[in-house]
């Protein structure tokens, strides 16, 4: 093997990436700065805002139709629940018209299915995880509807049992959702990176960051209760607007300085 010539300039090679990104500490107000900013994103482009609003608003009634077809109480609370595993995939679209206004594009609602497309890869790997997710869920609300009183009037301590028991159950799930899903997704969406590296980053973000995310946890409870005691007229509005919201919590918290950006698709 001939020895490699001294004067040929040797090519550096290039610094592996760190397996996840580093966060900012940032104080307990933060989600307050982050809903204003999420309501420009919302107000410089309603239209395209509000659409993605009615989709979430449309599907939310087509599942209740489907668990008051089945007439099961239990099944509507379950796939409601499951509200909380899909919303943060519908809410990419979202991120994308947040990730065009701040680079100055136009966003239109087919540019943002397009850009979406592009994820779909690491999208279709999270995906996959939140479905098993949500059977586990799914199986262990059905199991919960042991404790549902028999008595055609039953007491207050047995509805207190069974409420209990479903919301300790369903907190679980929902905790373990939030922070996989809190600032992973906005960095599949901003950078070149992998579900993995994502995920981790997320969830170390958010345990770096317990009384903002605490803040931000309760504000999102808060919105989807609203949601649905509105019959899912809120959501049209709130939904956009917690989606624009969580983008600017990712840029506020994650420095994903080390990964290369997704560059916008074309011209608007």
């Amino acid at each position: 093997m001939s020895e490699q010539d001294p004067a040929s300039p040797e090519i550096p090679e290039e610094a592996p990436l760190p397996f996840l990104a580093p966060c900012r500490i940032v104080p307990a107000s933060a989600p307050l700065r982050w809903l204003a900013a999420g309501w420009k994103d919302l107000r410089a482009a309603w239209r395209q805002s509000l659409s993605w609003g009615l989709v979430v608003f449309a599907l939310s009634l087509v599942i209740s139709l489907i668990a008051y077809s089945l007439g099961s109480l239990v099944m509507l609370l379950t796939l409601l629940s499951g509200f909380v595993l899909i919303g943060p995939l519908l809410a990419v679209a979202l991120y994308i018209i947040s990730w065009r206004l701040e680079r100055g594009r136009a966003p239109t609602f087919r540019r943002s299915i397009a850009e979406a497309r592009r994820q779909l890869g690491n999208c279709a790997v999270y995906a996959l995880v939140l479905m098993v997710v949500f059977l586990i869920w799914a199986r262990s609300g059905s199991m919960v509807h042991v404790f549902f009183p028999v008595e055609a009037e039953p007491d207050l301590g047995q509805l207190t049992t069974f409420l209990g028991i479903g919301s300790a159950v369903g907190a679980i799930f929902a905790t373990i959702t939030f922070a996989a899903s809190a600032f992973s997704l906005p960095m599949i969406t901003d950078r070149q990176t992998d579900t993995v590296t994502a995920v981790v980053t997320s969830i170390n973000a958010v345990l770096r960051n317990k009384p903002a995310m605490l803040v931000w946890m309760s504000i999102l409870v808060l919105s989807v209760l609203i949601g649905f005691a509105t019959a899912f007229v809120g959501l049209i509005v709130l939904f956009p607007l917690l989606g624009h919201a969580t983008w600017h919590s990712y840029k506020d918290v994650i420095d994903a300085s080390d990964w290369p950006r997704n560059e916008p698709m074309g011209l608007p």
